[in-house]
């Protein structure tokens, strides 16, 4: 497995060394030891599955307030996305940096996000579906938004946005969020 940092401290690319033969293909997409000998998060206490019909779809941004703040592992398993993330810790380097990956269900590649970063996606494909590991459970009242269309993070969303839900879309900015202490 290569773990490879990203713009946003203690955000890594995780790719996969994929084999194939004529069966087809086989890659380890995850291994406690291999997390845990670069100090990352080996406990995840939560997976959901996200399924998106249509591309342009945009999800997010999304995150959970302290206890809960939570780190993610997202691996496409279907279809390609642009996964985003936007750091909001407090006195974190990175602080309102936002980082964008393109993730393909064929490459196999995953991106592990750091507790204290608001995380979304775009659909680039229809028919997409992500995988998402949790650190924490998911806790209602904790739950914090930021708009996905916010011109202060300028997203460049590569498709025009199809879908969004209401909810999304009335998320408030950036810069009316109060940096998270984690």
């Amino acid at each position: 497995m290569k773990f490879t940092a990203l713009g946003i401290e203690g955000a890594y690319q995780i790719t996969p060394e994929r084999r194939g033969d004529s069966r087809g293909a086989f890659a380890r997409v995850y291994c406690a030891d291999e997390f845990a000998t670069r100090d990352l998060n080996t406990n995840w206490v939560q997976m959901n599955t996200s399924i998106s019909a249509t591309k342009g779809t945009v999800r997010g941004l999304h995150f959970q307030h302290p206890p809960f703040a939570e780190i993610k592992l997202v691996r496409c398993v279907r279809g390609r996305v642009l996964d985003v993330f936007v750091d909001l810790r407090a006195g974190s380097l990175s602080f309102g940096r936002t980082c964008a990956v393109t993730l393909d269900g064929h490459a196999l590649e995953s991106v592990y996000i750091p507790a204290g970063c608001a995380h979304g996606f775009q659909t680039l494909t229809d028919d997409v579906e992500l995988h998402y590991c949790h650190s924490q459970p998911y806790a209602p009242a904790a739950e914090g938004a930021i708009s996905a269309s916010d011109p202060t993070l300028a997203i460049a969303w590569p498709l025009p946005i199809t879908v969004m839900s209401e909810r999304d879309a009335n998320h408030p900015p950036f810069t009316s969020i109060e940096p998270i202490d984690l």
